[in-house]
């Protein structure tokens, strides 16, 4: 699905923790656009997925990017047990009932990342395509490896898979190394996927665009 508007505007783009009030909906559309292919099978028909995702957001887990007050990026992160995204296996079931709610809770259960201690999990940043190339994604990483800081998190990490090259580009500028490959060829066909990579960067250190 597209999204319902895109901003252009020429003005300063601004970073703020917490989603604003009534840009539920907004930030849901931008995560399914970023995130749709490969939580699809889990979540389709979009329309339901999209609805779903609104109604179960931890806004408090939320770093957003604002042009003319109006979102236009996001980035999750979990901590404390509690991630932007949410949705309990009782509410999937209540939304897609047993029979189908069952086999989805297997497949998002495949997405599921804890963090060790001192770590904080970054869930992945969606960027408004109209204002790509303005640095949105990295004013999101480092906002979300200040609260890393201020939670006193050793590092940050996050997974990209491996058809997402452009993520996986900026994640590097911005001072995450790989540390492990998970091969899962046999996802593909289902999630568009077959490798998930774990990245890492250690909180006080700085992206390459800064040093």
């Amino acid at each position: 699905m597209e999204l319902d508007t895109m901003v252009t505007g020429p003005g300063p783009v601004t970073v703020r923790r917490g989603l604003p009030g009534g840009a539920e909906r907004r930030a849901a559309e931008m995560y399914w656009n970023a995130f749709g292919r490969k939580l699809g099978p889990a979540l389709n028909p979009p329309d339901k997925a999209v609805s779903f995702i609104a109604a179960h957001l931890n806004t408090d887990r939320a770093v957003c990017a604002l042009l003319d007050g109006q979102l236009v990026g996001l980035a999750g992160y979990q901590l404390g047990g509690r991630a932007l995204t949410g949705g309990s296996a009782s509410a999937v079931l209540r939304e897609y009932g047993h029979l189908r709610g069952l086999p989805r809770l297997l497949l998002l259960a495949l997405f599921e990342r804890h963090p060790a201690p001192g770590q904080l999990v970054m869930d992945g940043i969606a960027v408004d395509p109209g204002v790509r190339g303005r640095g949105v994604g990295s004013l999101l990483i480092e906002e979300v490896t200040a609260v890393a800081a201020e939670q006193h998190c050793r590092e940050v990490r996050l997974d990209v898979i491996d058809t997402n090259p452009r993520a996986r580009a900026l994640y590097e500028r911005r001072g995450f190394t790989a540390v492990r490959t998970e091969r899962t060829p046999y996802l593909r066909g289902l999630l568009g996927f077959s490798a998930v990579t774990t990245m890492r960067r250690a909180v006080g250190t700085r992206g390459a665009e800064e040093l």
